[in-house]
């Protein structure tokens, strides 16, 4: 018996429809789009950014005005009993013919008075630089107040509390204090600052808002 004839596996067999010829070459396509990283229809969102520079240079000569206030009201109480004698002394020159008792605790009053009132001014001061940071509206206009106020007390303690030897270096550091607030003030009324204060929130708006990424 012959054996079969061996056939060529990429010959069709008989009756098949011929194959089609691959295309020579296939036009290029354009890559796809990258999505996009932030979608400008996200809603605004509120941030909180670090505020510019002059504001926080601002709250720096607050926090300074401070320590020197809360130092000049500690060194005040410290030299209490040796400045009572000489507000005495100082109120009998105004007002002759009472008893050393009436001078005495005419002395006394004064001093409790500008004692507190600075405790007071200084407690304010403190309380109105925490609405500044948040940004409540009409804050310098409470702050300068507490500067008037502050200014009288100080004019008034030269005259009656920052006397005699240990009295004299409380002046200096009163008037300190409140050259501290003045700067603290101007500094603050710098455009930047205004314009700050004004914008109450800082708010991220369209393209600049995070995505899910961000987070």
């Amino acid at each position: 018996m012959s054996n079969p004839a061996v056939t060529d596996p990429t010959t069709p067999p008989p009756g098949a429809p011929a194959a089609s010829s691959p295309p020579a070459s296939y036009p290029a396509r354009p890559a796809p789009e990258r999505p996009p990283v932030a979608r400008p229809s996200t809603a605004p969102v509120i941030v909180k950014l670090t505020p510019p520079f002059s504001v926080r240079l601002s709250q720096l000569c607050w926090i300074l005005s401070f320590a020197v206030g809360a130092f000049a009201i500690v060194y005040m109480f410290v030299i209490r009993e040796t400045q009572l004698p000489l507000m005495a002394d100082v109120v009998r020159g105004v007002a002759e013919g009472r008893s050393d008792e009436t001078y005495e605790t005419a002395a006394d009053i004064i001093f409790w008075s500008v004692f507190g009132t600075l405790v007071a001014v200084l407690l304010t001061q403190v309380t109105l630089l925490v609405s500044f940071m948040s940004r409540k509206p009409h804050v310098r206009w409470w702050q300068l107040g507490t500067l008037l106020l502050q200014v009288i007390v100080v004019l008034l303690a030269s005259e009656v509390v920052a006397i005699g030897e240990r009295g004299e270096p409380l002046l200096p550091v009163l008037a300190g204090q409140c050259g501290l607030v003045v700067l603290a003030l101007l500094i603050s009324a710098l455009p930047r600052a205004i314009a700050w204060s004004a914008r109450r929130h800082d708010v991220r708006h369209g393209a600049d808002s995070p995505t899910l990424g961000d987070f």
